[in-house]
């Protein structure tokens, strides 16, 4: 019997898993950009295409930790300035796009903490966004529905739930800042 598109991305993702590296993250890069053209008839694919959960875990690797994710987005949706911890994430969109900007945090010497926009890019159909540990972004459905996947190294919501390690930001008076600052 062959595999469908997500065993197959579940197979090729463990035969590299390891540390972080720019080999790994390529590699996972090229795996989720294929999971893209999976055929709608595949029964997973068209389940999600049915049913449009909000979100609905894929898979969860018991040996090594990582988790897919699909998500379907509406226009207009945003998600605030944010990081993922000591995590990475790869965005795969599959249908629709998504507006994704990074940040950097600046701490001015009386240790007030703002972001600075560095850029946005519209992530359409077909392509990937990667974020690294540490890495601030926010995401915007601007054509929806979006029909995304999200690829984590590790239960990041579970993570944050119980060691607060991802950061979210607020703004204030036009200016992004440290949730615990606010």
């Amino acid at each position: 019997m062959s595999k469908d598109s997500l065993e197959t991305f579940i197979e090729k993702v463990r035969l590299t898993w390891g540390p972080l590296s720019s080999e790994l993250v390529e590699s996972c890069r090229r795996y989720s950009e294929e999971l893209l053209t999976a055929p709608s008839i595949e029964e997973w694919l068209a389940a999600l295409i049915r049913d449009v959960p909000a979100n609905q875990e894929l898979y969860r690797d018991p040996s090594h930790g990582f988790v897919l994710l699909a998500h379907a987005e509406y226009a207009g949706l945003y998600r605030p300035p944010h990081d993922h911890g000591r995590g990475r994430v790869i965005y795969a969109v599959q249908q629709g796009e998504i507006e994704m900007a990074t940040y950097v945090r600046i701490q001015d010497p009386d240790g007030n903490v703002r972001l600075v926009k560095r850029d946005a890019t519209l992530v359409r159909a077909g392509q990937v966004k990667v974020f690294l540990p540490g890495d601030i972004h926010d995401t915007r459905c601007v054509s929806g529905p979006a029909r995304l996947f999200r690829f984590t190294e590790r239960d990041l919501k579970k993570e944050d739930k119980e060691d607060g390690k991802v950061t979210r930001y607020v703004e204030q008076d036009g200016i992004w800042t440290d949730k615990a600052v606010a």
